[in-house]
C-alpha cells in the first residue's frame, strides 16, 4: 500500500468516525423528506468498502418471495444491461478512466474508489449473453462489440444499434443474433471526463433517445464554461439525427424510465458531494421539457447552495425533485416493474443505489422498489435485493448499477460491477 493510500485511510477513518457521531439518525427519504441543514465540509468524507465479491456460495439476501441466482459472471465491472427483443442480454463492460491526480484530495479520493474497484483500466467493450434453454443461466457469450470509448448506455431503434460512449452517442447496423460490425457512425458530441457514464432509453414511439450527461465537476467548481451541454438530458432525433438539450441542472442523471400511464419521462439523479451525509438526497424525478432542476445553483426545493456564485432567475426557476432517495446513495440503475412481474410487488420504479464513498455511515448498497399510483410515487421504498456490504460496513460484496426486466417478463436483471455479476430475480 502507498504512502498516499495509508494517508488516506487514517485520515478517512478519522473524519468519517468523527462526523459519523454526529451524522442524521434518518435518511432523506419520499416526496417530503427531512433534509439537515448544510454543513459545508473543508475536508470531504472519504469512506469506501474494500471490494469482496462473492465467495463460498454468499448470495445478496432477497425480499420475502423472491429468490436469486447468477444469470452471467465472470465479467470485468458491468454497468448497463440491454435485453433485445431475441431474448439476448447485452452488458457494457467499462470503468471511470481516472485523470492526474492534481490535488492530495485527488489522491485520497482516487485511493477511496479503488478500493472497490470503481476506476482502473477499461474493458470497453459490450458482451452478448445467451439463454436458449430458458433456465435462467446464460450458457453463451461472444463480444457484441469491442474497443470502445467507456461504453455505456445502449438502444435499439429497428435494424440500428445505439451505443452511448462517454464521448458520444455512435449508431451501428444490427442484425438479430450477430456482433455488431465496423465502427458505425457517430451522431451526438459529448464532452468526456468528469461524470462519464452516458445512458440511453428509446421513447415509446421509437422516434426519440434521451441520453443522461452528467456535470464535470462537483459545483461548477471551474466555472459553467466547462459545463455546457453537461448535467442535462439529451434528445436525440432519430429520423434526422438531430440533438438538442432536453432538460438541465441536473448534476448527473443517470437512469432513466417511462411511466407507462402517463407516457412522462423520469430519471434518477446523483446530488452535490460536501454539505453532509443526508444533505442534499439523491433523488427520482420525473422530467418536463425545457425544465430546470436546480445545479449547480441550489437543490431540492430551491435551497441556494452558497458555495455556488448564485443566480437568482435561475434559482427562482428551479424544479422541485418528486421523490427524495437519500444522501449520497448513488442511486443509478432505473426500470419500470410492470403490475405482476414479481410477487408481492405492485407497479412502480425499481432504482439500483450504488452506494456511497463520500458520508460517515454507508448509505445505497441495495436494490430498491418504489411504488407508484396515478403516475407518482406512493409510498416508501422496499428492498428487492440487500446484503450487498458486510455487517461491519469494511466489505463490499457487491454494488448494484443497472436494472432492466428480463425478456420473459417476470424477472428482473441487474447489474454488480464488484461481484462481476448479472443477478437474475424472479418469484421463489
Amino acid at each position: 500500500m502507498s504512502m498516499i493510500a495509508k494517508a488516506t485511510n487514517i485520515v478517512g477513518g478519522t473524519i468519517a468516525a468523527i462526523r459519523r457521531m454526529n451524522a442524521p439518525s434518518h435518511q432523506a427519504m419520499g416526496t417530503a423528506p427531512e433534509i439537515p441543514e448544510a454543513r459545508a465540509q473543508g475536508i470531504m468524507t472519504l469512506k469506501m468498502p474494500a471490494a469482496e465479491g462473492w465467495k463460498n456460495g454468499r448470495l445478496p439476501t432477497c425480499a420475502p418471495g423472491l429468490k436469486v441466482n447468477a444469470f452471467a459472471s465472470g465479467l470485468d465491472h458491468p454497468r448497463w444491461i440491454e435485453v433485445l427483443p431475441n431474448g439476448d442480454v447485452l452488458v457494457a463492460e467499462s470503468k471511470e478512466q481516472p485523470g492526474p491526480p492534481k490535488t492530495f484530495m485527488d489522491h485520497a479520493a482516487q485511493a477511496t474508489m479503488r478500493r472497490v474497484k470503481a476506476i482502473g483500466k477499461s474493458a470497453n467493450r459490450v458482451t452478448l449473453f445467451r439463454d436458449a434453454d430458458g433456465d435462467g443461466v446464460a450458457e453463451h457469450s461472444e463480444v457484441f462489440v469491442q474497443n470502445q470509448n467507456q461504453p455505456f448506455g445502449m438502444a435499439l431503434v429497428g435494424d440500428r444499434f445505439y451505443l452511448g460512449n462517454t464521448d458520444g452517442i455512435k449508431v451501428f447496423d444490427y442484425t438479430p443474433g450477430q456482433p455488431l460490425q465496423g465502427d458505425g457512425e457517430k451522431l451526438v458530441d459529448f464532452k468526456p471526463h468528469g461524470h462519464w457514464t452516458r445512458s440511453l432509453l428509446v421513447s415509446p414511439d421509437q422516434t426519440k433517445i434521451y441520453a443522461g450527461v452528467g456535470s464535470l465537476t462537483n459545483i461548477a467548481d471551474q466555472g459553467m464554461e466547462v459545463e455546457e451541454g453537461r448535467a442535462a438530458i439529451w434528445e436525440l432525433d432519430v429520423a434526422s439525427g438531430q440533438a438538442r438539450v432536453f432538460a438541465t441542472g441536473l448534476r448527473n442523471a443517470v437512469g432513466m424510465a417511462f411511466e407507462p400511464s402517463t407516457g412522462v419521462l423520469w430519471t434518477v439523479v446523483n446530488e452535490r458531494d460536501g454539505l453532509g451525509d443526508e444533505t442534499p438526497p439523491d433523488y427520482l424525478t420525473s422530467v418536463q421539457d425545457g425544465g430546470f432542476y436546480g445545479w449547480p445553483y441550489c437543490y431540492w426545493d430551491r435551497v441556494v447552495d452558497d458555495r455556488v456564485p448564485q443566480d437568482a432567475a435561475k434559482v427562482a426557476s428551479a424544479i422541485k425533485p418528486d421523490y427524495a432517495l437519500g444522501g449520497h446513495t448513488a442511486s443509478l440503475g432505473l426500470c419500470w416493474l410492470p403490475e405482476g412481474t414479481l410477487p408481492g410487488f405492485g407497479e412502480g420504479m425499481v432504482i439500483g443505489q450504488h452506494g456511497s464513498w463520500n458520508r460517515s455511515k454507508l448509505s445505497g448498497y441495495r436494490l430498491i422498489h418504489v411504488p407508484f399510483a396515478d403516475g407518482k410515487p406512493s409510498g416508501p421504498p422496499r428492498d428487492i435485493l440487500s446484503g450487498f456490504l458486510s455487517d461491519d460496513e469494511k466489505l463490499a460484496y457487491g454494488r448494484p448499477v443497472g436494472v432492466t426486466l428480463g425478456h420473459d417478463g417476470k424477472s428482473l436483471l441487474m447489474a454488480d460491477d464488484v461481484g462481476d455479476v448479472i443477478w437474475r430475480v424472479t418469484g421463489a
